[in-house]
């Protein structure tokens, strides 16, 4: 048996952007090539177009995942990766879509109509895109960056010409099978219908869709029942009917009273899309009174009695019986008289324009504030700043130098010291923690040293741990100071700098020498 699913959640992954590639060309008499790595390929993205083919949100409920494809890695000889294919999903028409938190994202209609949900990560640049006058030949590549996911909300609205509302077992499943081919369940106990049914019907050369909508109860704006999960679908109905059961055993209701209550559901539910749909409130849409199962005689009697009720309100109110087909002509050409009023007033609505709106681009912006979990620290935000951070190979100093450069020039540097970090305060930058060194010559011309190393990453004041550790168990006479042993102030790289007092002794000696030479 089909089924009908007008809510589903959907978690989507674009694909991740490819990682660049560093190589060196090499060929035969060729012995400086230079960089030849290409880039990475462009992430998939998941996209959510609507097409008239598709009529329910079923595929998404059995499969709720959608993944996109990632980009393949940039490769030698200035080959670029290729990019990841987009995962385009087709939606019925009247698809709404909404965060997880309920607010609206887009409201998809018209054949045709594209909304990128989640966007693929960007590739990384090879080391030949990297290189420039002052890093001939980068011994490193960028990372591709990871593709947005998400969590959304599909909710179908029906998008019919008609609505039919009512309380429980008012004949509206019976009204909409004798109008049109539709085929809904009809029983004799309330809430028989738990889903919307669709119908066409043609009068005059007309032809309009009418939508049965489960029951309605008093207190269904406030979710009681089945009406938070229906209303929905008469958001978009340009004409609402009521359809009264006029042979109600039940002594409390009667046909005044029940459209009374209906009524009031209808002014108290707000729909999302009034905005979009153009239509208003529901209490503001033309309204139709269907007096139903006219065939019973006490029926027929109570529908003639409250027929000036209605009529004051400047409603149309037609008599009819569902089961033996009366009234049924004049009721279906009254409703396209209706609706072709409503189309000549609004027309029938297309692909949606794409609209361009230039957003001044705001990626140099980012902004330094104290860290509260670490005394002293730093956490720096940004766009530009997060994702260098996650285009960097920190396994490679000459990429960690890179990104020391594209920060200082950014004006991070800077910003930290007005603010008054210290060396080795905490700064932490997209999820990633360094310990900050002033001191490290950022920003200024590239030494050439061995691929992959930066020599500024070496130079460097600070005393390793290691090398205090040393020092305070010579000076407690644990251990004896060998010859060959690192002095303290060397870097931790095991690179040592050269003590002030042995430069000052070798100068001595240098100058004894000179004088005995002279003499």
């Amino acid at each position: 048996m089909a089924r009908f699913i007008d809510r589903v959640v959907l978690h989507t992954q674009a694909g991740n952007g490819g990682h660049g590639c560093a190589s060196v060309h090499r060929e035969k008499f060729k012995p400086l090539g230079g960089p030849d790595g290409g880039n990475g390929g462009r992430g998939g993205s998941v996209i959510l177009v609507v097409d008239a083919s598709v009529h329910t949100l079923l595929d998404f409920h059995f499969r709720p995942h959608a993944k996109a494809t990632s980009g393949k890695a940039g490769q030698g000889n200035n080959r670029a990766g290729s990019d990841g294919e987009d995962l385009v999903l087709r939606v019925p028409e009247g698809t709404v879509v909404f965060t997880e938190k309920g607010e609206l994202i887009a409201d998809l209609v018209g054949e045709g109509t594209e909304l990128v949900v989640a966007r693929g990560g960007r590739g990384g640049l090879g080391n030949s895109a990297l290189a420039s006058k002052a890093r001939r030949a980068p011994g490193f590549a960028l990372l591709g960056e990871e593709g947005e996911s998400c969590d959304i909300v599909l909710e179908l609205k029906s998008v019919a010409d008609v609505g039919l509302v009512g309380f429980p077992s008012a004949g509206k499943s019976s009204l909409i099978s004798v109008l049109s081919a539709a085929k809904p369940k009809i029983a004799d106990y309330p809430f028989t219908t738990l889903r919307p049914n669709l119908g066409v019907v043609e009068a005059g050369g007309v032809t309009y869709t009418i939508a049965d909508v489960p029951g309605l109860i008093p207190g269904a704006s406030q979710g009681k029942g089945l009406g938070l999960d229906f209303l929905r679908h008469i958001e978009r109905c340009a004409v609402l009917a009521h359809v009264v059961d006029c042979a109600t055993l039940d002594p409390a209701r009667d046909p005044v009273s029940d459209v009374e209550a209906l009524e009031a559901e209808l002014a108290a539910y707000i729909p999302s899309l009034d905005s979009d749909t153009g239509l208003g409130a529901l209490r503001d849409r033309p309204r139709i009174v269907i007096l139903n199962k006219i065939d019973v005689p006490e029926a027929a009697e109570l529908a003639e009695f409250v027929r000036s009720e209605f009529e004051k309100q400047g409603w149309p109110v037609f008599s009819i019986s569902a089961v033996a087909q009366k009234g049924l002509r004049e009721l279906s050409f009254a409703l396209a008289k209706l609706v072709e009023e409503y189309r000549a007033a609004h027309p029938k609505e297309t692909r949606r324009r794409q609209v361009i709106r230039p957003v001044l681009a705001k990626e140099d912006e980012f902004t330094v504030t104290p860290d509260p979990s670490i005394e002293g620290g730093f956490i720096v935000r940004g766009t530009k700043p997060e994702r260098w951070i996650r285009q960097t190979q920190f396994d490679n100093d000459e990429a960690v130098g890179f990104l020391a450069d594209r920060l200082n020039r950014l004006g991070v540097e800077d910003k930290l010291l007005k603010l008054g970090a210290e060396e080795g305060a905490a700064v932490t930058i997209g999820g990633v923690t360094f310990d900050f060194d002033p001191q490290t010559p950022a920003g200024k011309d590239h030494i050439l040293t061995g691929r992959g190393t930066d020599i500024r990453l070496e130079q460097t004041h600070r005393v390793a741990a290691h090398e205090r550790k040393f020092a305070k168990r010579v000076r407690r006479g644990l251990v004896d100071a060998p010859e060959d042993a690192p002095i303290v102030g060397s870097s931790s790289h095991g690179l040592s700098e050269v003590d002030p007092r042995l430069e000052e002794s070798s100068a001595e000696d240098t100058s004894t020498d000179e004088r005995g030479g002279d003499e």
